[in-house]
């Protein structure tokens, strides 16, 4: 268990080729089924304090309890993300823990002394910050509001991933509205 926030829930993975890597997690990995979205819809996005209009995919599924997340960018809007891949890195390049008190949590990160360089929202209650100060070159903390429709589907897609049979290993996101 992490002295900040709990258990570690996700581990992030910045990849060149998103469609690759879900083959891989899949069929080598054993991993899935993951849930694609070509264009995650952020809102609010900033980096280093400036807002930005960002174009990411993301694919979805959990290994048990740590759910992993594959992200491809696809435009050059500034973020930890392009900044990992143009420092040479692939790969792990964020962990993640959840939080349905993202206030609380938030703050206290911060009286830690961490502060924000990347935040945004996706959808209902699913706001999101990446924290600057690191020791590992790259790999960076994420702080992931949970509850409300983000919730429900982290916790549909871990579901789906119990038993999974490797059957369909690439389905579409879920309407965040309809969860």
């Amino acid at each position: 268990m992490s002295r900040f926030l709990g258990p570690i829930r996700q581990l992030g993975f910045v990849v060149p080729d998103i469609e690759a890597a879900m083959a891989h997690w899949t069929q080598v990995m054993g991993v899935g089924p993951f849930f694609y979205n070509p264009q995650v819809p952020i809102e609010d996005y900033t980096y280093d304090g400036r807002s930005y209009m960002p174009h990411n995919s993301v694919a979805l599924a959990n290994a048990g309890y740590i759910q992993v997340e594959l992200i491809q960018c696809r435009n050059d809007v500034p973020s930890c993300y392009k900044e990992f891949t143009d420092a040479g890195h692939q790969g792990l390049q964020h962990m993640a823990y959840w939080t349905e008190d993202y206030d609380r949590d938030l703050a206290a990160m911060q009286d830690q002394g961490f502060a924000v360089r990347m935040s945004g929202k996706v959808g209902e209650n699913g706001r999101f910050a990446y924290f600057d100060r690191q020791d590992h070159p790259g790999t960076c903390i994420e702080l992931s509001e949970v509850k409300g429709p983000k919730g429900r589907m982290f916790a549909m897609i871990r579901e789906a991933s119990e038993g999974w049979d490797g059957s369909d290993p690439v389905r579409p996101f879920p309407d965040l509205g309809a969860i």
